[in-house]
């Protein structure tokens, strides 16, 4: 898997592409809030989510409270937004149904 930093014009369009996701002023990682209707439902996300990220070999910076989960995406090796994040993202956004 492609663990090259994407350039602006590749962020700016896969992120436009992807939906509901928040580039961070500084380029670097994108972020989005997750709500759901309750704890467990947030719970079964986030081992669906776990086990893609697993099977990516790319783990999410996330937390969890109540019903919420915050996630950042970023690829630390590579310094910034890879193909990894956006293939993550989207599973996520998947899992979400949205």
């Amino acid at each position: 898997m492609a663990r090259e930093k994407l350039g602006q014009q590749e962020l700016k369009a896969a992120l436009d592409a992807l939906g509901g996701w928040t580039l961070a002023a500084d380029g670097l990682s994108m972020s989005r809030s997750f709500v759901f209707k309750n704890f467990s439902e947030a719970f079964a996300f986030m081992t669906r989510v776990a086990m893609a990220a697993e099977q990516l070999d790319h783990h999410p910076d996330w937390s969890n409270v109540y019903k919420t989960v915050d996630v950042t995406l970023n690829t630390h090796d590579a310094g910034g937004l890879t193909e990894l994040d956006f293939k993550l993202a989207k599973r996520m956004n998947g899992y979400f149904g949205s």
